[in-house]
């Protein structure tokens, strides 16, 4: 059984640690860190999950972004140990933290992903938000957390300043 808490500074490295398990060598390199560079992740939403002996099983992080002007949050990375995968981990991360983003007033999640995982959660593709290059936009997937939330929003993705 795992137990969901926020992530803290103390956990930073251990987490590193796990995306650097899960995640292909250069994950860095691609688009969505560009959108990280110097900005802190949003502590209020960023969640890891610890077994009965304290073992890190996954972890979920959120980013401050904008698209076009409009403030949103970019999910991920999203991590599950290996050895925690297919038991629902990654599913009670992310239900966890997008129902903690919605009481915190925020409008809308993307994220760069797999809609036919996704979209169990609500996320659909997103058209006329561009991401970095080189992102596929057919991955570009967002989330309302609100009724038309991404309702006409259009525009490139940029990192919160």
């Amino acid at each position: 059984m795992f137990t969901l808490s926020p992530e803290t500074q103390d956990d930073w490295w251990e987490v590193e640690a796990l995306y650097d398990l899960c995640f292909a060598p250069g994950r860095e390199a691609l688009s969505s860190y560009r959108l990280r560079d110097g900005v802190p992740p949003v502590a209020a939403l960023s969640r890891i999950a610890r077994d009965d002996q304290g073992i890190l099983g996954g972890a979920i992080r959120y980013w401050p972004v904008r698209v076009g002007a409009l403030r949103s949050l970019l999910l991920g990375p999203v991590a599950v140990h290996p050895t925690a995968q297919g038991e629902g981990l990654g599913g009670a991360l992310i239900r966890d933290s997008i129902e903690q983003a919605r009481s915190d007033g925020w409008e809308r999640v993307l994220l760069v992903g797999d809609e036919p995982y996704y979209q169990r959660f609500g996320f659909r593709r997103l058209e006329g938000v561009l991401m970095p290059p080189p992102t596929n936009p057919a991955r570009v997937l967002g989330l309302g957390l609100h009724p038309g939330a991404w309702d006409a929003v259009r525009g490139a993705v940029a990192r919160e300043t």
